[in-house]
């Protein structure tokens, strides 16, 4: 099941305000940007390098942020967020995700 299009960011420039002008968040085996969306819903865009590994590494390690942040999307406020894997995300699992993620969202209140 796919995220509906209003909680994704989708192109390279929303992408690119969250990084410059967001507060990161290292948590675990990713690091999590956050920047306020203004009372809207949360949105989420994922990076994951080709230095994390080949494409169907990347794209489990995608595929298990996806799953971590639908499980508690609900719990998150208003920001748009940009998650970027760590090299240490392939081995952590959906669970490691799942608690990388969790931490980020109670250090962001």
């Amino acid at each position: 099941m796919n995220l509906p299009k209003a909680a994704r960011l989708r192109r390279r420039r929303e992408f690119l305000r969250v990084q410059q002008r967001g507060t990161r968040l290292h948590a675990g085996d990713v690091v999590v940007i956050a920047l306020p969306a203004g009372g809207r819903v949360p949105r989420i865009g994922i990076t994951v390098s080709s230095k994390i590994g080949n494409a169907v590494v990347r794209n489990q390690v995608k595929r298990w942020v996806r799953e971590a942040y639908r499980a508690t999307r609900a719990d998150w406020p208003p920001v748009d967020l940009v998650v970027i894997a760590r090299s240490t995300a392939p081995t952590a699992g959906l669970a490691g995700i799942r608690r990388a993620l969790a931490a980020a969202c109670a250090r962001l209140g």
